[in-house]
């Protein structure tokens, strides 16, 4: 084995050592060893791990530089740790109450991906039960520390976040996996009632950190959603790998809203011509030979297209034969309401995975899901993370097992726009649903900027449907929420999921477009440098062996 320069073994030895403090994300990565315990989110378990990162940062700067690999090691590091701890200083872990991305939604999903193989395994998911009454204890410490230093969640994600834990506590999900270790047979009587055991703790957990969050948090916590200008800039920095000015941001994102706006309406007059937008709407998710029925019909539908996209990939992106796989799963209810991609673990084993919520449908309309599997799969996420994932000769096991927001769902949002430049919309129901997914993250951008720092609505806004829009006024999650169903054609539930999302989670939803806007402008960048010489397939290869940079070293790297 070649020896590791000294950048590098930092590196190795870093991902080892959060692993070690943090074995929820050890399962994530497949990294062995850790599967019997849970991470410990109490404030000294988030004091361990930011000593860590501030230890590693500290060094990593000290370290000699011997070739451009250790640049952008050392680039990449300083960039993320420093982010990493700017958010832990300001207090952001002690306001982690929301219903995506958070603690107690991050434990419960750490059951979803954990090995199943053998005795040894199950012995491990029932050990990680056991300890789940345990591992809350601790988080409603963190939170109870946050509600001390005056640091809290607004009323609103306590109260989502309570209906969260009560779906599975209610619903009695950690039955399943007693019931799934059941059905395989084979397992000792010893260790199916440790596992029964371990579901009943961990049941009765979730729903007294439910009885929490109503009770005690959630009548302390602000009524404001909005996060102001300080958190907000954490967030950019976090989120975006870069500092971008937010009013730059809202102003350009009107822009894109406009261009995109008659593109849909184009597309709406092909699907139903003079129909409007809510009219198409309603024909495409009504229609039953537009839709995939049953459960299984949906699932199957979406690995069949996933691995179509597979196939067809080939021919615009150097695929290696390991990353040639992609499930489809259904993840159970109380997931958030947007579908999502799980890594593959760092030796494989584990495949890549992409994740439909069914929110109790049976019907599952068809137009709006293909742009998404695009953005899931390839060439979209599993394309850009699993392709990370393969280049340990030249990315550090940091950069190998990092997400930025807006390099990966950049990434994946320019992902479904080059699938339509290469044709894959030949229908223009899939047309008009990747058109209203691009609309609803420039809507994201629009209505998450606005919310939160409290923005003017421009004069003579209409909806879709021509209704004038509250011009002059500031936006409110009222007007974020009706304003966002009117525009992207999206359900209720999804969009009142949504709003929720981006007033708890603030800066994330900016991530998707902004980050697109980055990839097509160091694009364009290259195409004017290089002219007739100008390769697409090949600066894709060379801007994925980046792996996960910030939006700005994005832009740097590659103007080199």
């Amino acid at each position: 084995m070649t020896e590791l320069s000294p950048i590098f073994a930092l590196a190795e030895r870093h991902i080892d050592e959060e692993a070690a403090l943090d074995p929820c994300g050890a399962t994530s990565l497949g990294i062995s060893g850790y599967d019997h315990l849970l991470t410990d989110w109490s404030p000294d378990g988030y004091a361990a791990r930011a000593a860590l990162t501030r230890q590693a940062l500290a060094r990593v700067n000290e370290l000699p530089v011997t070739n451009e690999h250790d640049r952008l090691a050392r680039d990449f590091i300083s960039e993320r740790f420093d982010a990493e701890l700017m958010a832990h200083d300001s207090g952001e872990w002690q306001r982690s109450v929301r219903a995506l991305a958070a603690p107690a939604s991050g434990l419960r999903g750490t059951f979803d991906i954990m090995p199943r193989a053998d005795e040894t395994a199950w012995a491990n998911i029932a050990a990680r039960m056991a300890a789940v009454p345990a591992a809350l204890t601790g988080l409603r410490a963190t939170y109870e520390s946050g509600r001390s230093d005056g640091r809290m969640s607004a009323r609103r994600q306590a109260l989502a976040a309570a209906d969260q834990a009560s779906t599975w506590a209610e619903g009695r999900w950690f039955d399943s996996l007693t019931d799934e270790a059941t059905g395989i047979g084979g397992l000792p009587s010893t260790l199916l009632a440790e596992l029964q055991t371990g579901a009943d703790a961990a049941n009765a957990a979730y729903g007294e950190f439910a009885d929490y969050l109503r009770t005690t948090y959630a009548p302390s916590a602000p009524a404001v959603d909005a996060c102001g200008p300080e958190r907000y800039r954490v967030g950019v920095r976090q989120m975006l790998g870069a500092d971008f000015d937010p009013a730059e941001m809202y102003a350009w994102a009107w822009d894109d809203f406009h261009l995109l706006r008659a593109e849909i309406r184009a597309t709406c007059e092909r699907i139903l011509p003079g129909g409007s937008f809510a009219e198409v709407i309603h024909l495409l998710d009504h229609d039953p030979e537009r839709a995939a029925h049953g459960v299984d019909a949906y699932q199957q539908w979406l690995q069949e297209l996933t691995n179509e996209a597979l196939e067809r990939s080939h021919a615009h992106f150097e695929i290696p034969e390991v990353m040639n796989r992609c499930d489809v799963l259904i993840p159970p209810a109380g997931s958030a309401a947007a579908a999502y991609y799980s890594s593959p673990s760092e030796d494989f084993s584990r495949p890549g995975s992409t994740w439909y919520p069914t929110l109790g449908r049976e019907a599952f309309p068809m137009w709006g899901d293909v742009t998404t599997c695009y953005h899931e799969s390839v060439p979209g996420h599993h394309l850009q993370l699993a392709y990370a994932m393969v280049q340990a000769n030249s990315l550090s096991r940091i950069q190998r097992n990092s997400f930025i927001s807006g390099h990966g769902e950049g990434w994946a949002l320019y992902a479904e726009q080059l699938a339509d430049e290469f044709g894959w919309f030949e229908n223009p129901d899939h047309r008009l649903g990747f058109l209203a997914g691009q609309m609803l993250r420039t809507v994201r951008v629009i209505i998450d900027i606005g919310m939160h720092l409290g923005m003017r609505i421009p004069q003579g806004t209409t909806l879709i449907d021509g209704t004038p829009f509250h011009g002059g006024e500031v936006w409110t999650p009222e007007m974020g929420y009706e304003f966002s169903l009117s525009e992207t054609g999206n359900t209720e539930a999804f969009m009142r999921s949504e709003i929720d999302r981006y007033l708890g989670w603030p800066a994330q939803a900016i991530s998707y477009k902004i980050g697109q806007r980055e990839w097509v402008a160091a694009r364009d960048e290259a195409k004017a440098r290089e002219g007739a010489n100008f390769d697409l397939r090949a600066w894709h290869t060379r801007a994925l062996r980046l792996g996960a940079v910030g939006l700005a070293q994005l832009r740097t790297e590659l103007a080199r």
